[in-house]
C-alpha cells in the first residue's frame, strides 16, 4: 500500500491561471479562485503548505449579480474606535475598486493565517482586459 506524499514548499510547481469574469457569477468565480489558490485542485495537495497556483482576474468590474445584491448588499469596516464603521455598497465598490472587492471575497474563504495571507498575494485583479502578466503566459504555453 502506497503511503501520503507530504509535499515540501521548495517541492510546489506553481502555475498561472488566467480568470475571464465577463458574464460569470461573482459567487462562482470565487469559489473556483479560492479553490486554485489553496491548491485543493493538486493531487499533492498538503494543508499546512501554500502549493496553490498564481490567478490573474480580468473583466473584473464585467462580472455578473443575482438578485438585488448590487443596491443592496453591503461591506463595512471599522477601525476599533467608537463611530468609526465604515458602509460601501456593492454597486459603489465594484465600480471604484473591482480588484478591492475580490481580495475581500477571497480573503473570507481562504484560511485566517499567515498561509492564508501569502495565498491571497497570488491573486492579481484587473477591471478590464488589460494587464501586465502576458509573459507569464506565454512562457506557460511553450512548456
Amino acid at each position: 500500500m502506497g503511503a501520503t506524499k507530504i509535499i515540501k514548499p521548495n517541492e510546489v510547481v506553481r502555475k498561472w491561471v488566467l480568470i475571464d469574469a465577463k458574464g460569470k457569477r461573482f459567487g462562482r468565480i470565487l469559489t473556483e479562485v479560492a479553490t486554485l489558490l489553496r491548491g485543493k485542485h493538486k493531487p499533492s495537495f498538503t494543508p499546512n503548505v501554500d502549493c496553490g497556483d498564481f490567478v490573474v482576474i480580468i473583466n473584473a468590474a464585467l462580472t455578473d449579480f443575482s438578485g438585488k445584491k448590487i443596491e443592496d448588499k453591503f461591506y463595512h469596516r471599522h477601525s476599533g474606535y467608537f463611530g468609526s464603521t465604515k458602509s460601501e455598497k456593492l454597486g459603489e465598490l465594484l465600480e471604484k475598486n473591482p480588484a478591492k472587492l475580490y481580495k475581500i471575497a477571497v480573503r473570507g474563504m481562504l484560511p485566517k493565517t499567515v498561509l492564508g495571507k501569502a495565498m491571497l498575494k497570488k491573486l492579481k485583479v484587473y477591471a478590464f482586459s488589460e494587464h501586465p502578466h502576458t509573459a507569464q503566459f506565454s512562457k506557460a504555453e511553450g512548456k
